[in-house]
């Protein structure tokens, strides 16, 4: 067997993990490994390099991919789905380990029903929004690097009497955000699934500073609308990639001005962007990262094509792949209600 692999989508923590995993089962097995170069453009222009043991050697710690990736696709590029199927020929490929989040795997189905291409998948995307998985790789680390910088905002925030509002990813869940506020202790959490006004925000750090509390701690998804009691709602963005994906940011900015307008408090915004995806990855997401790439090897070898690599409970598992882009996996009322209850 020849077995390609690419990340695709977003970088996140624990690509290289996974990488290591399905190289070394799979050569161990006496298979060969050819890594795809910049996602499905690799495939569409025919760009690889060999994997094996040595090139995967000391890969668990480091962050982003060795592969690279972009967020690029071959239905949306001209003559791309015949390159992706000749190149796949032409590299001897019998199939391709596509590690990646919900637009990745959607590629990768719609190549395999509609083409023929013997495809597996693995989730990951830091905001842990695939359904047919309980958790995806780099969402933990993700989730680390915002409460550390929550606890540390904790302390310049109450030594100054301040509103701190932190911006955190998260385009169409609030998964980040929910995590990260309740570990961290956050008094309103922002997400897109709950459209709470910012009227109401605002109230709820009146009265905290109303019970002897003078600073406060904001959580807010990129992708969370902006709601008025009258319902208004605003969706700040920046526009739109070379690919057509709607670059978020900015929410955290008019948050904070919201918030200073209504209440008087001083109210500065932290947005942590980038620093979310990059870095070290936890033990949590490294151990993860190394049972999905195992069990992607495993169906691979069995040619169980169509199938991606999932956690359920405790056990890794797989499941269809149209199951897992069926759709996106949100944040549930009883969860917001949680963060509710502790704010």
């Amino acid at each position: 067997m020849r077995l390609g692999v690419l990340t695709g989508g977003g970088d996140c923590p624990g690509l290289n993990a996974a990488i290591r995993a399905i190289t070394r089962r799979t050569v161990d097995r006496g298979h060969q490994v050819v890594g795809i170069l910049g996602s499905w453009r690799g495939l569409v222009e025919g760009e690889t390099m060999p994997l094996d043991r040595r090139a995967v050697s000391g890969l668990l710690p480091r962050g982003g991919t060795i592969l690279g990736m972009t967020r690029s696709d071959p239905f949306r590029t001209e003559g791309g789905v015949g390159a992706v199927l000749r190149h796949a020929s032409e590299l001897g490929l019998d199939g391709v380990v596509a590690i990646g989040g919900e637009g990745t795997l959607t590629i990768a189905h719609r190549l395999y029903a509609e083409h023929g291409l013997p495809v597996v998948g693995v989730p990951k995307t830091i905001d842990n929004d695939l359904a047919a998985t309980d958790y995806t790789f780099g969402f933990d680390t993700a989730v680390h690097v915002c409460v550390e910088a929550i606890d540390r905002l904790h302390t310049t925030a109450e030594s100054h009497n301040r509103v701190m509002v932190v911006e955190v990813m998260g385009r169409t869940t609030g998964w980040i955000a929910l995590y990260a506020g309740i570990a961290g202790g956050a008094d309103v959490v922002l997400v897109p699934e709950d459209d709470l006004p910012i009227e109401d925000a605002c109230d709820a750090l009146r009265r905290r500073h109303a019970h002897g509390k003078d600073f406060s701690i904001v959580v807010v998804a990129e992708g969370t609308r902006l709601t008025r009691r009258s319902g208004e709602q605003v969706l700040v963005t920046q526009g739109e990639d070379e690919y057509g994906f709607v670059r978020y940011g900015g929410v955290g900015a008019r948050v904070a001005e919201e918030i200073e307008r209504a209440t008087g408090y001083e109210t500065r915004v932290t947005v942590l962007g980038h620093v979310q995806r990059g870095g070290t990855p936890t033990s949590r997401d490294r151990v993860l990262a190394t049972r999905f790439g195992l069990k992607a090897a495993d169906l691979a070898h069995e040619g169980r094509w169509g199938r991606m690599a999932a956690l359920r409970g405790d056990a890794v598992v797989d499941v269809a792949l149209d199951e897992a882009i069926a759709e996106i996996k949100r944040v549930p009322a009883s969860w917001l209600e949680s963060a509710r209850a502790l704010a």
